[in-house]
């Protein structure tokens, strides 16, 4: 496990659709109203007309953004803008990248894994799923018949053999190239040999694998799956058995997992004083920087520290951070309330968070959803009101991301983590192949 195979993609006919750079497209969970408007003026064949398709204000049943991107899916395969591999193919994938003044490579090979329920092999989950998404993802679905967008799957492989076998297969090959919004360059190389193609399906056989990202996709996959098995026999190598998935190597040296940090709304202002007066029996709290514009050195202290049991927390009404870091009572509060989570669940900065910190401590356990954001000056923006939402933001938060290790421990105890507790940068791109779910 995971059980992969070969797939004939669909993939753009770069003769009719000129720049692969101006179709490829972010996957949906990152799409904002801006950007979504600046990829569909890019070219008229953006991928992001599949993927997340404006809705219109007249949306009805028959009409709307699922059923309107399922006419243009099934336009761009008749008239040749999307055509099939010749034959059945794994995709190498790299992505290339700057961080911080460094330049990483991420590979990795899509491929189609055979679904399996959490908990019924060796396919873990490591975060939790909100209904809504996965609804979202099941209409489209089912109004495509097809996987247009990529499960992020990680596998233990110390010596990163696997993808050395497919590095070699490639190393003479021109690849397809592209170029995102951000400048990530995408490559992708068709690996069409069944040889090596039965290589690597041995080799992974014997693997576990970890959804990095992908985890509404991945239930939506099992439950459209579903939904076709009670219409009637699913052969066992029917398309819809599978689900489209990038597949990198946890030891990768392009792999990286960035914060996510949090800024909330609708909750009652709190000055500083009032944090530390209901956080300092667990917590030791200093007032380490004053305004907005200090985000930045707190942050890079607390990367200094790498600890999880130390986070950052802004208060509005008194223009102050404060650091915070358990005490061993902190340790012992988690226990209390989460008694079902192991140790390593308990003690993850964001689980820290959420289930110590807001829910338990502030009494915020019913305030709404968090904005999450993974840049320093996105924080800045938001106390500052300068994000697009307008939201007004009176608590923010800064906390270390899980490392792999982390996702790999918990997600082998069956546990998931709370939402947004990875960032793997940059995200997988959609439109370099899509799998037929037909």
């Amino acid at each position: 496990m995971p059980e992969i195979q070969a797939f004939r993609g669909l993939r753009y006919n770069l003769a009719q659709v000129g720049s692969l750079s101006d179709c490829i497209a972010p996957p949906y969970d990152v799409v904002g109203a801006e950007l979504q408007d600046h990829l569909y003026d890019l070219s008229p064949y953006n991928f992001l007309r599949l993927e997340l398709n404006k809705t219109q204000p007249d949306d009805d049943d028959s009409n709307n953004a699922y059923t309107r991107a399922a006419r243009i899916f099934r336009t761009w395969k008749n008239e040749g803008i999307l055509q099939n591999e010749p034959d059945p193919a794994i995709y190498v994938y790299h992505q290339e990248f700057d961080y911080r003044g460094h330049t990483f490579v991420r590979k990795g090979f899509m491929a189609c894994v055979r679904l399996k329920r959490f908990g019924e092999g060796n396919i873990y989950p490591h975060e939790e799923t909100h209904a809504k998404a996965k609804d979202d993802r099941l209409k489209l679905t089912r109004a495509t018949q097809a996987n247009l967008s990529q499960i992020f799957g990680l596998y233990p492989d110390p010596e990163n053999d696997i993808q050395a076998i497919l590095e070699s297969e490639i190393s003479s090959v021109h690849g397809l190239e592209a170029t995102d919004h951000l400048g990530v360059v995408h490559k992708m190389w068709p690996v069409t040999d069944i040889n090596v193609i039965a290589e690597v399906s041995g080799m992974i056989s014997s693997k576990d694998m970890f959804i990095a990202d992908g985890h509404h996709r991945y239930e939506t996959a099992c439950n459209y799956r579903d939904e076709l098995a009670a219409k009637g026999d699913l052969p066992p190598d029917h398309p819809a058995n599978f689900v489209l998935t990038m597949l990198v190597g946890m030891n990768d040296p392009g792999l990286l997992v960035l914060p996510t940090h949090r800024l909330l709304h609708g909750v009652p202002a709190m000055t500083t004083t009032e944090l530390h007066e209901k956080l300092s029996p667990f917590f030791d709290c200093d007032v380490v920087a004053k305004g907005a514009e200090s985000t930045g050195s707190v942050w890079a202290e607390l990367e200094r520290l790498d600890e999880q049991q130390v986070m950052a927390l802004y208060s509005k009404a008194s223009n102050e951070w404060t650091r915070l870091t358990c005490k061993p009572e902190a340790m012992e509060r988690m226990q209390a309330i989460a008694p079902n989570q192991s140790e390593e669940w308990q003690g993850l900065g964001v689980a820290i968070l959420h289930a110590l910190i807001l829910d338990d401590l502030l009494g915020l356990k019913s305030h709404p959803n968090p904005t999450y954001v993974h840049l320093v000056q996105e924080v800045i923006d938001g106390i500052d009101g300068k994000l697009e939402d307008n939201l007004d933001y009176q608590l923010a938060a800064l906390v270390m991301p899980a490392s792999i290790a982390d996702i790999r421990d918990i997600s082998m105890n069956q546990e998931r983590m709370p939402a947004k507790s990875t960032y793997f940068f940059p995200k997988l791109v959609c439109g370099l192949v899509v799998h037929p779910l037909t």
